[in-house]
């Protein structure tokens, strides 16, 4: 069963958002609380699922990941959840969402090269109960990140 989120635990989410690798000293003199506060502030909200994991912000245009989709998908019957889950496991897919409108599915995924991105494609059409996909390349990425200001 998980408490009550708090002012103290919102302002610690919100450093960490910011830099994952700020020290729970550093975070402790910034809101004026002792550091073994922020340490079991941190590993409660871990073990409720709040926080899920710490991670590195990566430009992938910069480690030869040049090319960003967004795909389409709709599924026929009631077969959703086992293509999403199958789709989920691809290393190239940062994001599958459920969503409401003209899809079932919307994929996002990062590739090294055209040919990646055709045989994914060509992957994703070939798996039973895929009806279609609809692929658009994303041009410029104006912002890209993985928190909203809470």
């Amino acid at each position: 069963m998980s408490s009550t989120i708090d002012e103290l635990d919102i302002k610690i989410i919100g450093i960490l958002q910011e830099n994952s690798r700020e020290s729970y000293r550093d975070i402790a003199n910034k809101l004026g609380v002792a550091e073994g506060t922020v340490y079991n502030r941190v590993n409660k909200l871990r073990d409720e699922g709040v926080i899920k994991r710490f991670m590195v912000d990566v430009d992938f245009s910069k480690v030869g990941y040049e090319l960003t989709v967004l795909v389409g998908i709709i599924v026929e019957g009631g077969h959703l959840p086992e293509i999403e889950k199958k789709i989920s496991e691809s290393r190239n897919v940062s994001a599958v969402y459920d969503v409401t409108g003209d899809y079932d599915a919307i994929v996002v995924a990062k590739f090294k090269t055209r040919d990646d991105l055709n045989k994914f494609v060509k992957g994703l059409l070939a798996m039973p109960h895929v009806k279609r996909t609809y692929t658009m390349l994303v041009l410029n990425i104006l912002k890209e990140v993985h928190g909203v200001e809470i």
